[in-house]
């Protein structure tokens, strides 16, 4: 009898191993343990380090529950390939295909996201993605400013910076609160670039003066209007100080910039809902919230798994704005329930329906925990987010 279900395991193992090799046998597999298989040939240009590449994906545990998908949002995913923005096994595997091609990825988890849960990716997980390489946009070179001639100046904070050309007379100026767009191009101290906006084809926007960006950007910024060229020289404590940003910034690293503002959008003003005379609601979890008005009945629910678009503020419980899309004109975008918010807000954002507007009143165990987020987001602090949901995909 023992035999005989030592025997049937044995069986067992086999089929399984048997299925599993099934699976996977028509794959290539690479030096590094990357297995790929191209479905079906593009007629385009290979992709190689430095280029932005636009892909369409779905990437699936090896039980084949999906974790994550660009076809729901309706939008492929861009990146600069080869620079560390995506996981190894995309770097690696993304660098294999040309335009046009569609092919299949199994990403062990030393490629992936190794010992680090991430989401709903367990610890040390394998991943299959299934992906179609839409664009590849040839790598942009960025050129230096050129700072021959031009007058070093000096603020008292001992932030230095150069005027390399000026906008037009008159255009508007960067001031706190406002909204400002912003191409760039960082330098280590001996010419190494550590992120470029220009190389990504997309400047960034911030609400200046809120420590959103690194102090030295937020001075450096607000002494151009739009237009202006310049050269920040930034000391490692108006950067990211003595403990660096790991990998990227070393401890102690003074940053060099090369910054064109683009454009100011003036301070916008969110409303702050009016709570007079509206219950207070709490769920078991201790998150509170409070209905402010409700959109149509008939209208789509935000449900786990589905795309919603937030327009929100966040304040402070002394009533200091932290962040807000509204003052940015642009609302949030995320997959509800899939931990790519703090936890109040899978949570609060689940109640809601189209149109409604709600406040949430969030403990800092929902929110950023006792760290807090180092200079926005006090260590355990509670939160407020003033929330409209605007649609549900």
């Amino acid at each position: 009898m023992k035999n005989r279900f030592l025997w049937l395991i044995a069986l067992m193992v086999n089929l399984i191993t048997m299925q599993t090799f099934g699976q996977t046998s028509e794959f290539k597999t690479t030096s590094s343990g990357l297995k790929y298989l191209i479905h079906s040939k593009g007629k385009g240009v290979q992709a190689k380090a430095g280029d932005r590449v636009t892909v369409h994906y779905v990437g699936k545990l090896m039980n084949d529950t999906v974790f994550d998908t660009s076809y729901k949002r309706g939008q492929p995913f861009t990146f600069a390939l080869g620079q560390g923005q995506v996981i190894k096994g995309w770097d690696e595997g993304i660098a294999l295909l040309n335009e046009g091609d569609s092919a299949t990825f199994i990403i062990p988890p030393d490629l992936g996201y190794g010992q680090n849960p991430a989401g709903s990716i367990p610890a040390n997980s394998t991943l299959k993605f299934t992906v179609k390489l839409v664009k590849v946009m040839p790598e942009i070179k960025v050129e230096p400013y050129n700072i021959t001639g031009k007058e070093v100046l000096s603020t008292p904070s001992g932030l230095k910076y150069v005027i390399v050309s000026e906008g037009k007379k008159g255009a508007v100026k960067a001031a706190k609160g406002s909204t400002v767009k912003v191409h760039y191009t960082g330098y280590f101290e001996d010419g190494k670039i550590f992120d470029s906006s220009v190389k990504r084809g997309e400047p960034i926007s911030f609400t200046l003066g809120k420590g959103q960006v690194i102090k030295g950007w937020d001075e450096g910024l607000s002494l151009l209007k739009v237009g202006d060229k310049a050269r920040l020289l930034i000391p490692y404590d108006l950067a990211y100080g003595e403990a660096g940003r790991s990998p990227v910034i070393p401890a102690k690293t003074n940053l060099v910039f090369d910054v064109e503002l683009i454009d100011v959008i003036p301070e916008i003003k969110p409303e702050v809902f009016n709570t007079k005379g509206k219950d207070t609601l709490t769920t078991p979890t201790d998150l509170k919230y409070i209905v402010i008005s409700e959109g149509k009945k008939d209208n789509p629910k935000a449900q786990a798994g589905k795309t919603v678009s937030v327009h929100y503020t966040g304040y402070l419980e002394d009533g200091t704005i932290f962040d807000s899309s509204v003052q940015r004109g642009q609302p949030l975008s995320f997959e509800l329930g899939k931990g790519m918010v703090i936890k109040g807000w899978d949570e609060g954002i689940s109640f809601m329906r189209v149109g409604d507007k709600l406040r949430l009143l969030i403990p800092w165990k929902l929110a950023y925990g006792v760290q807090g987020y180092p200079g926005v987001i006090p260590p355990k602090a509670n939160l407020i987010f003033d929330v409209e949901l605007m649609d549900v995909k």
